[in-house]
């Protein structure tokens, strides 16, 4: 059996979905190690890993690209951000090769540095990608606002027109910055952004058809495995059992966004329907809102309980809380404030499993009409759920792994 490395970003909605691609490879008798978030190292040890935390220059650099005043702003500023913790996690993953010593890594797409560490250092590897993949592709819109799929001649002239226009603002933002860290390390540059996602031998791409756009040039290191949804073990709360009406889950980022509007809205939207809405504000203060008879808004609820019983997610179309909810069969409003969220809800659109209302549109009444339509799309709820269950999870994850990176890796008892 081989030792596994495994380094994610601050972020709980990065650990989290790898979190059953580990277990999985830990109940095949792998060792597991595991650098991620500071707080969540004592779940990890009780998880059987061997844990420790990022450097905490890491976790200290800010995400805010919320303050940006538009989309592109905002992706200048999320660039920059991922940057500047590449200064600090390529000499973390450094460190932490050199006490594990694995055999082969597992690598957060948005650790660029640890990226760059892992391919000059010639080992095997691979890469995890828990948000829509902005690999470009004929068969798909160019990535970034959320445009529909191409119809027709005039559609593909669109995305003809659109492409260089919009991959040119993402990669002007991200190569140079990117390319400057993987030059220190002695790497040559990327021209394109394609180039990083198909570098690694294996990117697990954590969605599924047709969810994703369905597409004919998938390259061949990229196997979608669905969600790998996870969240820690928690009890359902005791005031979930008195709730009688249909429930609807509201949830926001666990990451500060500037998304609490759409908790405070949806308590006045659906104030005087025949539902209980159930209300996360990881990044909120649930004593600043007005709570309607109907509702109740906490920090933190286990996901998992209130939507076994939902028959609507109202989410900031973040990739995690929305496949959440359709893995489960539940039809999602999706509100996106931004990063790839215009992305995910165009999605959520698409597949017929809910509806989409831009942030900027977002008022009771249109939220209202909006939750009333996600509620009669079950049918391509069910549909992607099917799609998530059939692509395997953290058994064609780890399936995966095994088969293209340790079917010619020998444990090394040295490492012991």
């Amino acid at each position: 059996m081989s030792r596994i490395l495994a380094y994610t970003s601050p972020g709980r909605g990065h650990l989290y979905p790898i979190t059953p691609i580990l277990d999985e490879l830990h109940r095949r008798g792998h060792e597991i190690s595991l650098r991620t978030l500071e707080s969540e190292v004592p779940l990890a040890l009780n998880r059987g890993f061997h844990a420790a935390p990022i450097s905490p220059s890491i976790e200290a650099i800010e995400h805010d690209d919320w303050r940006a005043g538009n989309p592109r702003a905002a992706l200048v500023r999320a660039m920059r951000i991922f940057a500047a913790r590449a200064q600090h996690d390529a000499p973390d993953l450094r460190q932490a090769i050199a006490e594990e010593r694995p055999d082969a890594l597992l690598i957060d797409i948005n650790c660029w540095g640890a990226l760059a560490v892992a391919e000059a250092r010639g080992g095997r590897w691979a890469t995890f990608c828990p948000y829509p993949l902005p690999l470009s592709s004929p068969d798909a819109p160019p990535f970034g606002p959320g445009l529909p799929p191409a119809r027709g001649p005039l559609g593909r002239m669109r995305d003809r027109v659109m492409r260089p226009l919009v991959t040119g603002v993402f990669e002007r933002a991200m190569l140079p910055p990117l390319n400057m860290v993987r030059r220190d390390l002695g790497l040559g540059p990327f021209a394109s952004a394609d180039e990083m996602f198909r570098r690694p031998e294996l990117l697990i791409y954590m969605t599924a058809e047709p969810f994703e756009y369905p597409r004919r040039d998938w390259p061949a290191n990229v196997v979608m495995v669905g969600p790998c949804e996870w969240e820690p073990p928690a009890e359902a709360p005791a005031w979930l059992e008195d709730v009688t009406q249909p429930i609807v889950l509201v949830t926001t980022s666990s990451e500060f966004q500037n998304d609490g509007r759409l908790v405070e809205v949806a308590l006045e939207a659906l104030a005087d329907e025949p539902v209980f809405v159930v209300a996360t504000l990881p990044a909120g203060d649930p004593a600043l809102l007005r709570i309607p008879a109907n509702a109740r808004v906490e920090r933190f609820v286990p996901h998992r309980h209130v939507l076994d019983r939902a028959v609507c997610a109202v989410t900031h179309g973040g990739m995690g809380a929305t496949q959440k909810a359709l893995a489960r069969g539940v039809p999602v409003c999706a509100v996106p404030f931004g990063r790839d969220q215009f992305e995910v809800a165009r999605r959520v659109e698409v597949a017929g499993a809910g509806t989409r209302l831009p942030a900027k549109r977002l008022n009771p009444e249109r939220l209202r009409q909006k939750v009333r339509e996600a509620m009669t799309k079950s049918a391509g709820a069910a549909r992607i759920q099917a799609a998530f269950k059939e692509a395997g999870g953290p058994v064609a994850a780890a399936a995966a792994f095994e088969s293209r990176l340790l079917a010619t890796t020998q444990w090394n008892p040295a490492h012991h």
